[in-house]
Formats: C-alpha cells, structure tokens, sequence
C-alpha cells in the first residue's frame, strides 16, 4: 500500500481549498507575474495577496524569487504526483463502489422484470 504524507496531503489541500489560490495557480501556468500583478488582477489588497502567496509558498505549490522591489511568482518544483496518486486511489475505490451498485440496480431491474422472481446464481 502505498504511503502519504498526512501533513504534506493536509498543507496542499488546505492551499487549494481557496478559489483565489486556484486562480493563482491557473495564471501561473501560463506565465510568471509579481505580486503586485496578481494582486490586481484578483482586485484584492497587496498584502492579501502576499498572504495567499504565502499559503501556496509553504505548500511548495508557488515558488518566489525577489529582485529589487519586485518578489516575482511561478510554479513552484513540486508536482503534486502524491496528491494526485491519492485522488487515483479514492477514484478507483468510488467507481468499484459504483459498478457495484450498477449491478445491484440491474439485477433488481431483472427481477422486475420477470415478475418479482429472482434469478439464482
């Protein structure tokens, strides 16, 4: 079975619980922008945006870099490949639960069918 790190799975999830810092993650996948820049383009106050920032930083989801006066965002290293392979894992899990009941549906369809008789396996 596979292992995840509770804590790292906790700080990445609570980082993308915020539409915001999803937003942030979206425009940065297109292209690098300052503080300052995201700041204006979700109309919010600068050090709102810092703390967002923050919030992804420490997720590892945002890395910044200042030059001068300007801290300057883009994805940060990590991939989130154990994020994902938990949503894989809880995926499958779901869609066995799932085709399992899509049997249970179809056999009392089945049985509605024959007249209230089941079928004997």
């Amino acid at each position: 079975m596979v292992q995840y790190s509770r804590a790292l799975l906790d700080t990445s999830f609570a980082a993308l619980a915020d539409p915001t810092r999803r937003g942030i993650l979206e425009r940065l996948g297109r292209a690098d922008a300052s503080v300052t820049d995201l700041a204006e383009r979700f109309d919010m106050t600068l050090t709102g945006m810092k703390k967002h920032v923050g919030v992804l930083e420490r997720a590892g989801l945002v890395a910044t870099e200042k030059v001068g006066r300007e801290r300057t965002c883009r994805l940060g290293r990590r991939r989130m490949e154990e994020e994902a392979a938990w949503i894989a894992r809880y995926r499958e899990l779901w869609e066995a639960r799932f085709d399992a009941l899509d049997r249970i549906v179809e056999e009392l369809k089945q049985e509605d069918r024959t007249g209230g008789r089941r079928r004997r396996k």
